[in-house]
């Protein structure tokens, strides 16, 4: 039986807990004492604890995620119920700030802020040596250690609680033992695979908690590159960074991107979160290279509103990030995913709608329309009162309303964001989509029409001509139209099967819209031909978060 047990509750299946590898592979002496057991949102809390339970630990490290919250508390509540002197230890973003604020952090033995690949170790070190695990007499930690480095731990008292706060500073990467051996063969035939090249962000966007993480690290590369070798060798295809700015050592991101190129092979999958207005001649040379499909870059714009970026302290060249994606989708065969937040202090829908017509009219293949999530310990908080916003007290912590959108109108922001994801953004109607904004239909249709043939000017996007969209400008009021009509017709945003939205988006093309039900049957039946450029399924799976 482990001594150690490592565990979160990821948000699906597909998604492998990168974090607890990290703890796992950094134990040093402790590490055959460990065991990692991963679950999922879906399932019970008091089913996780049985699990847990029945290897019998001394100690349990749990993750705690924005998307795991509320599940995270309730499983630790039970394990205390159950097992008053099994100790307890959290981390992860969640409970690295307003510490006294939550109920966890109460129930908890300790709380571990910040990065705790190495802090975690010397912990459970600490614990196992002093014989206390077992004893609900818990021992205080002696930060004057040499073997605490640079630790510090204090007793909150805040709330009522009883746990023990260590601090853990970023450690360097060459303090750090690398975690990628530890994926299973499991793993890596049915779920993502993360891997980082960095950590930290020099930028200082409010929305984001990476602009609390200074400064930014990097792998060394003779560490880096021979692990990703070893994926490779082991039968991983498809990669998904997490680093915050993947561009912004070109040196290095260049160098990532040439050892990929060099070993492509088809079904290779490499996904990057992506600076949008930092892509210099050395990497396009690079990306260039790639066929369709092999990378997918997540673009971060969040708003086109300059007065808003400022506002939040977001450093962007927008003429700049047009021309890059502009390029991405004209000369590359990259798949982008640009990402809009909904909800920043001082943006009104209009300027929303207009930030999102305008990174229409540059057709990425997916735009992601996020709501605004307060984050704990984000310093978007500092806008509340002259901006008027009100957060949910509930994870995700999104938006409800603001100063210049009400709460009626965040909602039908809400479902735009739902059906948008449902319909653009799902790969299911590519030609569909287009005329949901208004577009005309633009072909002939011929007798070889029917058989397959191409009923409109050829494109890898969901999204309209550039040009057209720059002259109209529509496409944000006419998909709100079909989202209000929508969602009036089923007065639900989920569990709408595929066959269904067919129908209603069929329904309200030609009810009303006016469109031939002959010309749609065509472009639905288009739709229906897969796209020999779409990313791979599993990059549907990648989990999103509000970046920079």
């Amino acid at each position: 039986m482990p001594d150690i047990i490592l565990t979160t509750l990821n948000a699906k299946y597909a998604h492998c807990a990168f974090g607890l590898r990290y703890l796992m592979a950094n134990l040093g002496e402790l590490k055959p004492r460990a065991q990692i057991l991963e679950f999922d949102i879906n399932q019970r809390p008091i089913d996780v604890a049985e699990v847990i339970l029945s290897q019998r630990p001394k100690i349990v490290g749990i993750g705690v995620y924005i998307w795991n919250a509320a599940q995270s508390l309730q499983l630790v509540a039970d394990l205390k119920r159950l097992r008053p002197d099994l100790v307890i230890i959290i981390g992860g973003p969640e409970v690295s700030y307003e510490i006294d604020q939550q109920e966890i952090s109460r129930l908890a033995d300790y709380v571990i802020t910040g990065e705790g690949d190495l802090a975690f170790a010397e912990l459970c070190r600490q614990l196992l040596a002093s014989g206390a695990v077992g004893d609900r007499a818990l021992p205080t930690l002696d930060a004057s250690r040499s073997t605490l480095h640079a630790l510090s731990a204090e007793a909150s008292s805040e709330g009522g609680s009883h746990s023990t706060v260590v601090s853990a500073p970023p450690p360097d990467f060459n303090q750090l033992v690398l975690p990628y051996d530890l994926y299973t063969d499991e793993d890596i035939a049915h779920r993502v695979i993360y891997v980082e090249a960095s950590r930290g962000c020099p930028f200082g966007c409010e929305f984001c908690l990476s602009s609390l993480d200074v400064p930014v690290r990097n792998v060394p590369l003779d560490k880096f590159l021979p692990a990703m070798q070893s994926l490779l060798d082991r039968g991983v295809r498809q990669f998904k960074f997490v680093d915050r700015t993947f561009n912004l050592n070109i040196k290095i991101s260049a160098a990532i991107l040439q050892f990929f190129w060099e070993r492509y092979r088809p079904g290779l999958f490499v996904h990057f979160e992506m600076i949008p207005d930092r892509l210099p001649e050395p990497l396009q040379a690079i990306i260039r290279k790639f066929p369709p499909g092999a990378l997918q870059f997540e673009v971060g714009i969040q708003t086109f509103n300059e007065r808003v970026a400022e506002l939040i302290s977001r450093r962007q060249d927008n003429a700049k990030a047009e021309e890059n994606l502009r390029w991405l989708r004209t000369e590359t065969g990259v798949h982008v995913h640009a990402d809009l937040i909904v909800g920043l202090p001082g943006e009104d829908i209009n300027s929303f709608a207009a930030g999102f017509d305008r990174l229409v009219a540059l057709r990425p293949q997916e735009i992601q329309v996020g709501l605004l999530k307060r984050l704990r310990g984000a310093p978007i908080v500092r806008h509340d009162r002259e901006w008027e916003m009100v957060y949910s007290p509930h994870p995700p912590y999104e938006v409800l309303q603001t100063k210049l959108i009400d709460f009626f109108t965040m909602q039908r922001l809400r479902r735009f964001a739902r059906y948008w994801d449902l319909i653009a953004n799902s790969g299911n109607f590519v030609e569909v989509t287009p005329l949901i904004f208004g577009e005309p239909l633009t072909h002939t249709l011929s007798p070889q029409a029917g058989r397959g043939e191409n009923l409109r000017s050829s494109t890898t996007s969901p999204l309209p001509s550039g040009e057209r969209m720059k002259a109209g400008g529509a496409a944000f009021w006419g998909f709100m139209k079909f989202s209000d009509w929508l969602h009036a017709e089923t007065k639900q945003t989920h569990a709408i099967a595929l066959a269904r939205l067919n129908e209603l988006a069929a329904r309200y093309l030609t009810e009303k819209m006016g469109l031939a039900e002959n010309e749609i049957a065509l472009l639905f039946n288009r739709d229906r031909t897969p796209s020999r450029t779409a990313p791979p399924r599993q990059a549907k799976h990648l989990a999103k978060r509000q970046s920079t």
